[in-house]
C-alpha cells in the first residue's frame, strides 16, 4: 500500500475511556505514516492523559476548551473542521457517541464534529454491557445512517484474540481503517465531472398545491459525497428538499418543477463526464396552473388535466448517443412489480450505461429512509447488494461508475 496519510491532516478526539492512554500510539502511527495531527479533547478525557503529553507527541497545542487558557484566543472548531481531511474520535465513549448522535454540543470536540466536512471515524470504547445496550447500539446506528465510520471494537486482525466487543480496537487497525479509506477513495475520479439529480419536483396545481413525491433526496446526496470524496467536480441539481452536502460542490442548482430540473440538467450534461440521474422526477404536471388558490367553495368537484413532462433520461440518452464525447450515464428506477424487466426495459431503451433498481416491496429500501437496496445493471452483468445504509450504497453505485468511466 502506497503511503496514502501522507500529508493528512487528522483531527483526532480523545474522550475521557480508560482507552485514552492508547491515542499516544495513535498519533505516533499516524505521525509516521507522514500525516498532521490535532488533538481536540473533551474535558473528562484530560482526566486519563495529559495535554502535555499529547502536545509533545504532535508539536501542537492541544484543544479543549473554545478560549485558550493562555492568552483567552478563541479556538475555531468551524476552522477545525473545514482544516481536517478525516476526523478520528478514539476513544469514543458512550457518553460522546449519544452526544453525537443527538447534536449535543456542550464542548469542543462535539462542535467541532459538528461542524466537520470530512469523514469521520469512530472507535467506541466502553465495557460490554454499555456496548450492547440498545440506546447505545441505536446510536451506532443513528451515527452509521449520517455517513460516519464506525471502527467495531474488538474486531480487527490485532484484537481478535482480546476482550471483544466493548473493547477500543488496537490503534494499528484503527490506522489501518484510515489508510483503507483513503487508499479506496484517493483517485479515481480525479478530474472527473459528474452530474447528479436528485430529490422530488413540484408540479403546481395553484400558488399553495402541488403534485409532488415522497422522495427525500438522501440518496442523491449521499452519491454527491460520495463523488466528492474520491475527488471529483460535483454539479448537483436538487429538487425541494432540505439537505446540505458534508463536502462542497463544484455546482449546486435548486429547482423546483420538473421542466426546470429537465432545463438545469441538459444546460449542464455537456461539462459531465457522468451523469446520475437520481430524482424522482414528476411524469405529468397540470396543463394549467391557476393564478390564485383554488377555493373548494367555488368549484365543487375538480379535475385536473395533465401533459407529460420531458424525459431527462430519454434526452441525455439521445445526446450521448449522437455525441463524440464518451459519457457514461446512471439511472434510477424505483418499481413496485416487474422489477427487472422494467429496470432492464429502461436500461435499453433510454440508453443508459447501467441502472440502479430498487423496489418499494423491500422492507427499509426506497423513499424518507436512511438504508437501500438496489441492483445494479448494466449491458453486461447485474449484482444484487444487501440492505444498507445509504451512505454505503453510495459507495458502490460509484465504485460501479468508476469501473464504467475507466472502460471509455
Amino acid at each position: 500500500m502506497t503511503n496514502v496519510l501522507k500529508g493528512k491532516k487528522i483531527v483526532l478526539g480523545i474522550t475521557g475511556s480508560i482507552a485514552a492512554y492508547k491515542a499516544c500510539y495513535i498519533i505516533r502511527g499516524l505521525i509516521k505514516r507522514g500525516a498532521e495531527v490535532q488533538v481536540v479533547i473533551t474535558p473528562a478525557g484530560k482526566e486519563f492523559i495529559t495535554p502535555i503529553t499529547l502536545s509533545a507527541l504532535t508539536s501542537k497545542p492541544v484543544i479543549s476548551e473554545f478560549f485558550s487558557g493562555r492568552d483567552g484566543t478563541w479556538n475555531s472548531h468551524v476552522d477545525l473542521g473545514l482544516w481536517a481531511d478525516a476526523m478520528l474520535i478514539a476513544p469514543a465513549t458512550a457518553s460522546t457517541i449519544g452526544k453525537m448522535a443527538n447534536g449535543v454540543a456542550d464542548n469542543m470536540l462535539i462542535t467541532t464534529y459538528l461542524s466537520a466536512k470530512a469523514p469521520v471515524f469512530v472507535a467506541p470504547a466502553m465495557d460490554l454491557d454499555m456496548y450492547a445496550h440498545p440506546s447505545t447500539q441505536k446510536n451506532l446506528e443513528i451515527l452509521r445512517s449520517y455517513g460516519n465510520h464506525i471502527i467495531e471494537p474488538g474486531t480487527g486482525e490485532l484484537a481478535s484474540h482480546l476482550v471483544g466487543k466493548g473493547r477500543m480496537e488496537e490503534p494499528e487497525n484503527i490506522i489501518l481503517a484510515l489508510e483503507n479509506f483513503f487508499a479506496e477513495k484517493e483517485g479515481d475520479l480525479n478530474g472527473k465531472t459528474v452530474l447528479i439529480t436528485t430529490g422530488p419536483t413540484y408540479e403546481k396545481i395553484d400558488p399553495v398545491r402541488f403534485i409532488g413525491n415522497y422522495s427525500s433526496g438522501k440518496m442523491g446526496f449521499a452519491l454527491a459525497d460520495e463523488c466528492a470524496s474520491r475527488g471529483a467536480r460535483v454539479i448537483l441539481v436538487t429538487g425541494p428538499v432540505q439537505l446540505k452536502t458534508r463536502f462542497p460542490m463544484y455546482k449546486r442548482v435548486d429547482v423546483e418543477s420538473a421542466e426546470q430540473m429537465y432545463e438545469a440538467t441538459t444546460s449542464l450534461f455537456d461539462e459531465a463526464d457522468a451523469a446520475i440521474l437520481t430524482a424522482a422526477v414528476a411524469d405529468y404536471t397540470p396543463e394549467q396552473v391557476a393564478s390564485e388558490k383554488i377555493k373548494r367553495e367555488q368549484t365543487g368537484e375538480m379535475s385536473l388535466k395533465l401533459m407529460p413532462t420531458h424525459d431527462i433520461a430519454a434526452a441525455l440518452g439521445e445526446r450521448k448517443r449522437v455525441s463524440s464525447a464518451r459519457k457514461v450515464l446512471v439511472g434510477f428506477a424505483l418499481e413496485t412489480h416487474n422489477e427487472l424487466q422494467n429496470a432492464e426495459d429502461k436500461l435499453s431503451r433510454k440508453n443508459l450505461d447501467c441502472i440502479v433498481l430498487n423496489s418499494l416491496n423491500d422492507k427499509g429500501a426506497g423513499f424518507r429512509v436512511d438504508t437501500n437496496k438496489v441492483t445494479i445493471i448494466d449491458k453486461e452483468q447485474r449484482r444484487e447488494y444487501d440492505l444498507k445504509p445509504k451512505s454505503e450504497v453510495a459507495t458502490d453505485i460509484v465504485n460501479h461508475l468508476a469501473t464504467l468511466l475507466s472502460k471509455k
